[in-house]
């Protein structure tokens, strides 16, 4: 009977179709074997995965396999809705047969070699394996020796794979009684249905805010790095990783004593130290560069320009800023390594590197380990931009969405989405200030608001009480800072508030109308606002250069905390100014800032030298002035520290 049901199937005039459903049902299979074969080989290594629940994994799981069976088996899939109809096509469907079994017997292939070099490395492969392998001349005979001690995944191998052969299924198109023309319709509509499904499941989602995934996504569904790899499959973490294989020594120093007393980003505070468990409140404000902020810009526009943020320029009055501050990125992405964890971007997000894999440090873990609450906030849709992945992995315990915003009956739930990526910033941070209300002191807690973002849009209600500026994004910084100033409001009335350090900086700068904003250099400017209602900071703008990696370390100074920690950045606030400095990284490129200069280096030499004094960048001093040489060498400390540390998994103190 089942025989005759599949031959019914395979000659219907959906036949294709069927074949497609069928055949992609065996690979989900195939990959779900192959993920379970992987825990078992692995079992004291990935067991803890299941202690959080097994429905969470899987879920994740059920993303990245799809992902991964779509791009291998694209091809297969034209070939099969688009059949060259030869004369005779059982040639044709016998080689799309063998491309599909090939294809994905390689992918199993992988899966299961990974199982065994996974406790070697402690993630899946990625593209840097070929890299890693590439001088070695002596595969043959490791494969070999593992093919022997590992045979029984070889029997599992070629079982699984028989399996996929002996259950394909082949459309047989009756050509006899088949209608051409109908035919080709039923094909366009299964194509026009079946093509958006496809780009959907390899970028891990069909909504506005979703990215295509990484292997960083992973991280949200587990609560260790290590357990990402039962998330993740090997096809899909070698696919995303291609081209991305950023991180080589660039071998500037061969003393790795010498590049230690140069620079290290391992900071050693003073054990002796009494450390203040202050409340911790860290903003990270979509787009809000410096430019917009009236308080850091009197001198703009003859001393006439007061900017868009009244609100902030009111914090400002109060706290501590810097006359020179930066992002070290000009992705969101970028932004949440840098301000949290202290890790600049270098010539690819964090995000989309292997080294999203490694174990990371940062705020919430080395607060949570003095006993912290911690929580991230960000009220686009759960999972959007891969922050609640990141916020997990370095050690955020909570996480509050769009989800939890909904579930909180004291709010209007979607009737505050703004139709597009997230919830309104003012009624989301209404509700980060009531979630901060329920938690035990001492917390950490960072947000990422959203509303100052293409396509600039705000609240209907708010249309005519804001104006408009000369560029469409100035009214949503002015919404943005609205709701920034009822925020402090509902926070200065709560019993936490003066115990509470804030920090407030932007992800990274958007859209600029002063030349001294458009520059190379411009375009990082963000600011670094540090503001303390005990009034233990006295309020200044101090003449030095700050940026977002700056941030963790300069918090861990103020709360005198006093153990080994890993942070690129530097305390800023117990630094001297001319020992202050910025970095980041523009199309191959690197920007040290220091000394009153801006570097830029392409990585083997200085291509230009500017006074920061010099804000259109018009006058390259290179070679004319004395820092440059100390300003090269202690570059080239950073990017070999940043280098190799990626590299080798050494962004905690326990891998110093």
């Amino acid at each position: 009977m089942m025989k005759r049901l599949k031959t019914k199937i395979a000659e219907s005039p959906l036949a294709p179709v069927w074949a497609v459903l069928w055949n992609l049902l065996l690979v989900y299979v195939t990959y779900a074997l192959a993920r379970a074969i992987y825990l078992a080989e692995n079992w004291t290594l990935l067991s803890g995965a299941l202690d959080n629940g097994v429905g969470n994994l899987l879920n994740g799981a059920w993303m990245f396999d799809t992902s991964a069976i779509l791009y291998t088996n694209i091809l297969w899939i034209v070939l099969i809705l688009f059949p060259l109809h030869f004369k005779e096509t059982a040639v044709y469907h016998r080689v799309c047969r063998w491309i599909f079994v090939v294809i994905n017997a390689l992918a199993l292939i992988v899966n299961l070699c990974d199982a065994v070099y996974f406790p070697f490395t402690l993630r899946r492969t990625t593209s840097t394996v070929f890299d890693e392998f590439s001088h070695e001349s002596n595969l043959g005979s490791i494969f070999a020796t593992e093919l022997i001690h590992h045979w029984y995944l070889v029997l599992a191998a070629v079982v699984i794979i028989y399996g996929l052969w002996r259950l394909y299924l082949t459309p047989r198109l009756p050509r006899q009684r088949l209608v051409w023309w109908r035919y080709g319709l039923t094909m366009l509509a299964a194509i026009l249905v079946i093509a958006p499904l496809c780009i959907a499941g390899m970028r891990g989602g069909f909504a506005t805010a979703v990215r295509p995934i990484t292997v960083s996504n992973a991280a949200q569904y587990v609560s260790r790095p290590t357990d990402a790899a039962l998330v993740l499959n090997t096809p899909f973490s070698i696919l995303r990783t291609i081209g991305k294989n950023v991180f080589s020594d660039p071998g500037y120093y061969q003393n790795e004593q010498e590049l230690a007393t140069i620079y290290t980003p391992l900071h050693q505070p003073a054990d002796t130290s009494i450390m203040q468990k202050r409340n911790v409140v860290v903003l990270i404000v979509e787009s809000f560069g410096r430019e917009y902020i009236g308080a850091l810009n009197r001198d703009l526009e003859e001393g006439k320009y007061t900017g868009y943020t009244p609100c902030i320029d009111s914090l400002i009055s109060k706290s501590v800023t810097f006359k020179y501050s930066y992002c070290n990125g000009r992705k969101s992405i970028d932004g949440m390594p840098s301000i949290l964890s202290s890790i600049p971007m270098f010539v690819e997000p964090f995000f989309l590197t292997p080294a999203s894999m490694n174990h990371v440090s940062g705020i919430a873990a080395v607060l949570g380990g003095e006993g912290y609450e911690t929580a991230f906030f960000h009220g686009a849709q759960n999972g959007s931009m891969g922050f609640q992945a990141f916020a997990q992995a370095t050690g955020f315990k909570r996480y509050y969405g769009r989800t939890e915003f909904n579930a909180d009956k004291r709010f209007r739930g979607d009737k505050d989405f703004d139709g597009t990526w997230a919830i309104w910033d003012e009624p989301f941070l209404q509700f980060y200030c009531a979630k901060m209300n329920e938690m035990h002191e001492p917390f950490m807690t960072a947000v990422f608001t959203a509303s100052s973002h293409h396509p600039f849009v705000i609240p209907a209600e708010y249309e005519s009480q804001l104006p408009a500026g000369p560029l469409e994004i100035h009214r949503c910084i002015r919404y943005t800072d609205m709701a920034l100033g009822r925020f402090f409001e509902a926070a200065s009335h709560q019993p936490w508030f003066k115990n509470t350090i804030f920090v407030l900086t932007s992800d990274h700068a958007n859209m600029s109308d002063h030349a001294e904003y458009q520059t190379d250099l411009g375009d990082y400017c963000s600011p670094v606002i540090i503001y303390d209602p005990s009034g233990a900071l006295q309020p200044e703008m101090q003449d030095k250069i700050a940026q977002q990696i700056d941030i963790m370390p300069t918090v861990m100074g103020l709360l005198g905390y006093n153990k080994p920690y890993v942070a690129f950045g530097i305390d800023v606030l117990n630094t001297e100014p001319d020992d202050t400095w910025a970095v980041n990284y523009l199309n191959g490129i690197y920007q040290y800032v220091k000394h009153g200069l801006v570097l830029q280096w392409d990585g083997s030499h200085t291509v230009a030298l500017y006074s920061l004094d010099d804000r259109l960048m018009k006058n390259n001093l290179v070679g004319q002035r004395t820092e440059q040489a100390a300003m090269e060498r202690e570059l080239k400390a950073i990017i070999q520290q940043y280098m190799n540390r990626m590299m080798h998994d050494r962004l905690t103190p326990e891998n110093p």
